[in-house]
């Protein structure tokens, strides 16, 4: 267990779910025929990059653009009432699904976001976001294991995917009491995003108690 004076580990998201949702703003952007496939990329700072194949028409285009600016400006009803409305006129856009469960979870409503993210793995199974969000709410929900396999799914399709690393370590160091585990993934996320303070912190604690 961690030691009194060590410092709340949070979970890594933000600078994913900030890609994501400005990801979709390339299709209100986009000036193809609905008839056209459109390529969304979702990518951050460190590198990650991710791409979706969809074809949606410029009316759900517009309603995503404008969902993705509610949740930025952090209006979750508006953002969710657009985002099912999506979901419904483009059941195949994974992405809407996975906004719609990071939303979903914002406003903890944990069993809707649950199945959001199994729709969107449903659709891409092999999606290592929708694995890492996923992962987040069997953690909230007390689901451990079931939080862990999610995470390590994630890593198993993208080893160099640093936020779930980093939520599987997190996990391990927290929740687990596994400070082995802990330490082998907070080191292997320093290795691709090595400017992260906090983790430096934590990588210094798990060694102090382990008298390394």
């Amino acid at each position: 267990m961690r030691s009194t004076t060590s410092a709340p580990r949070s979970v890594h998201r933000r600078g994913w779910i900030c890609a994501l949702l400005a990801a979709p703003l390339a299709l209100a952007c986009t000036t193809a025929s609905p008839t056209r496939p459109t390529q969304v990329e979702l990518r951050d700072e460190a590198g990650f990059r991710l791409s979706e194949e969809v074809r949606v028409s410029a009316a759900v285009r517009s309603d995503f653009d404008e969902a993705v600016r509610a949740l930025e400006a952090q209006r979750y009803e508006h953002g969710i009432a657009l985002l099912e409305e999506v979901t419904e006129a483009a059941p195949q856009l994974t992405t809407a699904h996975i906004d719609l469960g990071i939303a979903y979870q914002r406003v903890d409503d944990l069993a809707s976001a649950e199945k959001s993210l199994r729709k969107a793995l449903e659709l891409s199974p092999r999606h290592p976001v929708a694995h890492n969000e996923l992962g987040i709410v069997y953690r909230r929900t007390g689901r451990f294991a079931e939080a862990r396999a999610s995470y390590e799914r994630a890593l198993e399709l993208y080893p160099d995917f640093h936020f779930a690393r980093r939520n599987l370590a997190v996990l391990c160091d927290m929740y687990l009491a596994d400070a082995d585990c802990a330490l082998e993934h907070y080191e292997l996320y320093t290795q691709v995003v090595p400017d992260d303070p906090e983790v430096a912190i934590w990588i210094a604690d798990l060694r102090n108690r382990a008298g390394r």
